[in-house]
């Protein structure tokens, strides 16, 4: 017997989701504000709206898995996973400050390239770390020579925006931690439920991006750690939280007990396409420079060469915590 058809409402969810999660760089950058306080406010709502489902699980758990959640090794890597995802999201959003909506999303994005380059690394040193096959080293290279050719547009302006070496750069530092939230999600998440993992450290993010705003931004002295229930405020990041969160993240996650992660990750892979695309059509942002068009396609190959290169193992057991852009 074949596997059982997904319903139609999944492929409708998953259309949604994508562009759920492909929203949240346009609508951060319409909010004036320091990037790393709009970075908390962003992850504090987030974790709000995770409270009640992790309430939810909570209670359903059985006694082993409650005392598990307050283990040493356990507390230590959802420490960790909060660090890399206060840092994933701290210079992303800045990178929205400091470059165009498209580069920052391409560069954000490009994680795979981050765990290919280092699977081949530490597969020289670590005997439990395989080597990249050849089509995902292919792939890592091909997505390497497209970054590099968008560079060439740097100077540039998308909008108000302008391509720079720094904005790219921080947009790169994002997807270099965001592989320590995933790494940290992956060993978590064979036995903690999802938002058991996602709500601790969803908050923990948005606590330590506090203190680094007080340090070096001025709008911390003027709108203080919950500012982002002013009137003014509120609606962006409702829409962040309920879109590119709930809809898309929760989403992409419920999609997966139906479709295969090979498919999750080639769709999420689109982001830069669709996610200019809504800025283009709903805020106005102009169309990036012919470098970003031909690497950020060349980009786009090498990502999708990688996730559809994955052994299906892997894919099987990729089911971690919502990704938090």
């Amino acid at each position: 017997m074949g596997q059982t058809k997904p319903p139609a409402w999944v492929w409708a969810l998953l259309v949604a989701a994508v562009i759920g999660v492909s929203s949240a760089g346009t609508l951060l950058q319409q909010i004036e504000l320091d990037p790393l306080l709009k970075a908390s406010w962003r992850l504090q709502l987030t974790s709000v709206v995770l409270l009640p489902f992790a309430f939810v699980q909570w209670r359903q758990q059985p006694d082993e898995i409650k005392a598990q959640m307050f283990e040493g090794r356990t507390l230590g890597i959802l420490a960790l996973s909060g660090l890399a995802l206060a840092l994933h999201f701290g210079s992303w959003v800045a990178s929205l400050k400091y470059t165009t909506l498209t580069h920052s999303l391409l560069f954000v994005t490009a994680h795979p390239l981050i765990v290919v380059a280092g699977m081949f690394i530490l597969g020289f040193v670590a005997s439990n770390v395989r080597q990249p096959t050849k089509r995902e080293l292919l792939g890592a290279l091909i997505g390497f020579c497209g970054a590099a050719l968008t560079l060439f547009d740097e100077g540039t302006q998308q909008g108000e925006q302008t391509v720079t070496l720094l904005g790219d750069s921080l947009a790169l530092l994002g997807a270099v931690t965001v592989v320590g939230y995933i790494v940290c999600g992956r060993i978590l998440r064979v036995w903690m439920p999802i938002f058991l993992y996602a709500f601790p450290v969803t908050l923990l993010g948005a606590v330590l991006l506090l203190p680094a705003s007080w340090l070096v931004e001025s709008d911390f002295a003027t709108y203080g750690i919950l500012g982002w229930i002013e009137p003014e405020f509120f609606p962006w990041f409702l829409a962040l939280a309920l879109i590119a969160g709930l809809l898309g993240h929760t989403g992409l996650n419920t999609c997966l007990k139906y479709l295969s992660p090979l498919i999750i990750s080639a769709c999420v892979t689109l982001e830069p396409v669709i996610g200019s695309f809504i800025g283009y059509v709903l805020f106005g942002t102009d169309l990036p420079g012919r470098w970003t068009w031909f690497g950020g396609a060349v980009l786009m190959l090498g990502l999708m060469l990688i996730v559809t290169s994955i052994p299906i193992d892997e894919h099987t057991k990729d089911e971690t915590a919502p990704m938090a852009e």
